[in-house]
């Protein structure tokens, strides 16, 4: 049973799933629309809406926490110098997930997870 169990395996292993919420994150910040399978939108939209609200206080410790969890440097200087003087007043919610149907395939349910302007 899964009681009380609240991690999103994402039917992977703990370093595959790192991998690719890494990965996701950065394609989101870089690109700032990302089509992918609901689930992996639902798993990267908590961690996403983290970062921004980090980068929005542009000092050292902050660009250093970034590149900790970013792969790529350019997500990071995104972060800091677009994304977070962008949602600066905004409280929360910088993302959007609209469903967009099944993927012909496998039948998953594919959704757009993009930036709210």
């Amino acid at each position: 049973m899964r009681h009380r169990k609240r991690k999103v395996t994402l039917d992977r292993t703990a370093a595959g799933r790192r991998s690719l919420l890494r990965n996701l994150a950065v394609s989101v910040i870089l690109y700032e629309k990302v089509r992918t399978t609901d689930a992996r939108a639902r798993a990267i939209r908590p961690i996403v809406e983290r970062l921004v609200t980090l980068g929005r206080s542009n000092d050292l410790a902050t660009r250093r926490r970034l590149l900790a969890y970013l792969p790529v440097k350019n997500a990071t200087k995104k972060v800091i110098e677009v994304l977070g003087p962008r949602y600066r007043d905004r409280k929360g919610g910088y993302l959007r997930i609209t469903k967009l149907g099944q993927r012909p395939g496998d039948g998953a349910s594919e959704v757009q997870i993009e930036f709210v302007v």
